[in-house]
């Protein structure tokens, strides 16, 4: 199962990728999660797994990776999408780590149709097809409230009504995207998590 999951700020992209990664047992790819680790400097990403005959390939995507959070921070701390090839680059190497096996749930990419399209070309690549891009469809102001509501430092007035706003400019075009190519499935989101969850399973058909 490989599935991306859709939405603005706030409609509980981050909340259902975890749980469908619990449920499936599959890991959970957050390009926020990687982008905030390399962004602080961190020693290691989330979930990546090495050996001693990995030494050489992790000094070099640890490089790539400090340098990937200093080009990165602006933009992060102003609302505003990283730039394509940085995202995409950051996905190419997550889906070459030894713990993604040919199963994963992909939150916080694509988010422009021109992501879409790379990370299709990329999935070729690698010998591999998305199955479902599930969209979580939750109104503007309750998308700005859960921002809100939450305590992580760039979730400010401004940054978060910015980041609702490039959702609607840059991120809606994706779902006609996956639309054409009959992978999109559409949920209420704006329901409590179990709810949501119960819904995408049922799309799913899973039983």
């Amino acid at each position: 199962m490989r599935l991306v999951i859709l939405g603005g700020s706030g409609s509980g992209k981050s909340t259902q990728a975890q749980r469908l990664s619990r449920y499936f047992d599959i890991p959970l790819i957050s390009t926020g999660e990687i982008l905030r680790e390399a962004i602080s400097g961190g020693k290691f990403l989330p979930n990546f797994q090495w050996s001693q005959t990995d030494s050489r390939t992790y000094l070099s995507v640890y490089t790539s990776l400090n340098e990937l959070g200093y080009h990165a921070r602006p933009y992060v701390e102003k609302g505003e999408l990283v730039p394509d090839e940085m995202i995409i680059e950051l996905i190419r190497i997550r889906l070459r780590q030894p713990d993604i096996n040919c199963a994963w749930v992909l939150e916080g990419y694509p988010r422009t149709a021109f992501q879409a399209e790379e990370l299709d070309f990329l999935l070729d690549d690698l010998g591999q097809k998305l199955d479902w891009a599930i969209y979580l469809q939750v109104p503007e102001a309750v998308m700005v409230s859960r921002s809100l509501g939450r305590s992580l430092p760039d979730d400010q007035p401004e940054i978060v009504q910015r980041r609702v706003e490039l959702f609607y400019d840059r991120t809606i075009p994706i779902l006609e995207y996956y639309d054409r190519r009959r992978r999109l499935l559409t949920i209420n989101g704006d329901q409590s998590p179990e709810m949501v969850l119960q819904n995408i399973l049922t799309l799913l058909s899973v039983p």
